[in-house]
């Protein structure tokens, strides 16, 4: 990123959430509880999950990516029995076959498994696809990473997206790239596209920022939300071949309002921007109990309680 682009995006972020309607304060968020499909027991048949998920609270549901037509079609007709849409896909290749790779079968492939993920997505009537866009790694620089991945989704997957009437929703995760909001909110911009978001995950920046913070500077860039928390938890114990106990304080993710985000901030900060989209939990999966337990931590969150 060049100093002038840097200084026009940083000035234009402060912009960013005058621009949208705020919503009044200590109201409840006009946003859609949306879960995980692989949250819910997989001894269940589709159409029992959905069902389920609905019974317990939720409004939506955001599945993964899926190769095989039919059980994509047996997905559809599971959210259209229970009346359970479907608005999001989270696409799953690129982790392990990153578009910022240097090997160009990995990137195919990559790009292979993002397409499949917005032919789901457009099957299933979903809104958006989620969208790891890069792993920085010993391999692979941050730069590399940056100019890889921008020429891959500007050239092969953004016109897709647009032919399919599709968003593409950029994550930011622990991938070791995009490591603050004004750097995610001018990579998004860079883009200059309507089919290039954010999907913005209110756990995974805790360990270095702050949601309220990100959920400011991106803006109306964010087209999704991912729900988790996380907190840091003492620990005390012995090591081998030493008497005195150590203590230990370690970062994970714990369930909905049991960690350290503030979610009155986070609240605020949606409210402020005018986000009306859907915030789907990312946690453990359970039984109707843990999920109803769930639905309603999440009905805290958009209260702002």
């Amino acid at each position: 990123m060049k100093r002038r682009e840097f200084v026009n995006t940083s000035a234009a972020l402060g912009m960013s959430a005058a621009l949208t309607q705020a919503q009044p304060a200590g109201k409840r968020l006009p946003i859609r509880k949306g879960m995980l499909l692989s949250m819910l027991p997989r001894t269940l048949s589709l159409a029992e999950r959905f069902q389920l998920a609905k019974d317990c609270g939720f409004q939506s549901m955001e599945c993964g990516t899926e190769d095989n037509p039919k059980v994509a079609e047996e997905i559809k007709a599971a959210s259209e029995r229970a009346g359970l849409p479907i608005h999001s896909v989270m696409n799953r290749d690129h982790w392990q076959s990153p578009l910022s790779s240097p090997n160009p079968e990995l990137v195919d492939k990559s790009v292979k498994g993002m397409i499949t993920s917005l032919d789901n997505a457009q099957l299933w009537g979903a809104s958006v696809v989620l969208l790891v866009p890069a792993v920085v790694n010993a391999e692979v620089s941050y730069g590399d990473a940056w100019k890889r991945s921008f020429e891959v989704i500007s050239k092969r997957l953004a016109p897709e997206a647009a032919r399919r009437k599709v968003v593409i929703g950029i994550e930011e995760v622990w991938n070791k790239f995009l490591l603050s909001p004004l750097e995610m909110a001018h990579y998004v911009d860079s883009f200059k596209s309507p089919w290039v978001k954010a999907y913005f995950d209110v756990g995974n920046m805790v360990l270095y920022g702050f949601p309220q913070d990100w959920i400011r500077t991106l803006g109306s860039r964010i087209v999704k939300v991912h729900l988790k928390d996380f907190g840091w938890k003492n620990y005390t114990f012995t090591p081998d071949g030493q008497s005195k106990p150590v203590r230990k304080r370690v970062p994970e993710f714990v369930n909905l309002r049991d960690g350290d985000i503030d979610w009155k901030a986070v609240h605020q900060a949606l409210a402020d921007i005018g986000y009306k989209g859907d915030a789907t939990v990312e946690v453990s999966g359970g039984d109707a109990e843990y999920l109803k337990d769930l639905s309603r931590r999440v009905d805290l969150i958009l209260e702002g309680a």
